[in-house]
């Protein structure tokens, strides 16, 4: 069963998550990837990735893929915040981070911990597959 990663990047964190997942390329190729609108686009644009894409957040993107982390269809999530700036949409990015402390799902918020999470992940599917 593939890995279902959601991948979320505030407007100034979008170039970082371009730079994460050309780095994670391959491990990225074997997941299964759900975005919000313009982060989805520019990995699928940028970098080549198979994305599902939802709205912006904004719009509700964060909303849908929270909904998706309470049915148990997200096993990790990457959100790139920008905690410099305001964000009008702040109760929905409030909503998802505490759904993952809920549901015990990893959540990576700036790069340190992204880079941690693909790292391990990767670490733990190279493992499965050669067992």
């Amino acid at each position: 069963m593939k890995i279902r990663i959601a991948l979320i990047a505030h407007d100034r964190k979008k170039d970082d998550m371009i730079v994460l997942a050309a780095e994670h390329e391959n491990l990225l190729r074997g997941c299964v990837l759900v975005a919000t609108g313009t982060t989805g686009k520019r990995l699928s644009d940028e970098i080549g990735l198979t994305v599902e894409r939802k709205l912006s957040g904004p719009f509700g993107g964060d909303l849908q893929i929270g909904t998706e982390l309470v049915e148990g269809r997200i096993d990790c999530v990457i959100f790139l915040r920008d905690p410099m700036t305001s964000q009008p949409h702040e109760p929905d990015i409030n909503a998802l981070v505490r759904v993952c402390d809920v549901h015990n799902v990893a959540c990576a918020t700036n790069m340190a911990t992204a880079r941690l999470l693909l790292t391990q992940l990767h670490s733990t599917q190279h493992r499965h597959s050669h067992s």
